[in-house]
């Protein structure tokens, strides 16, 4: 049986979104990197008194985890993925 490979099933999306701490680190990586593109897409506005729509600015913060997801996926394969 040696070189036989039994491959694990690739989690879900939601074990990716809500596993290994991702929550967390999403949440502080976005409070930095979020706040960053918010004052770049949407800083002059704001500095004007005009606050973007609330789903643009959410979208800003949204995309560090959607970013952690992505790179978990293509981790997983590199390392417990496709076996061959």
């Amino acid at each position: 049986m040696q070189g036989a490979t039994n491959p694990l099933p690739m989690p879900t999306l939601g074990q990716f979104v809500f596993g290994d701490g991702t929550p967390r680190k999403a949440f502080l990586t976005a409070l930095v990197v979020g706040t960053i593109l918010t004052v770049i897409n949407h800083g002059d506005l704001i500095v004007m008194g005009i606050w973007s729509p609330l789903p643009k600015l959410v979208l800003s913060y949204c995309v560090t985890t959607w970013g952690a997801v992505t790179g978990k996926r293509v981790q997983w394969q590199k390392t417990r993925g496709q076996g061959g």
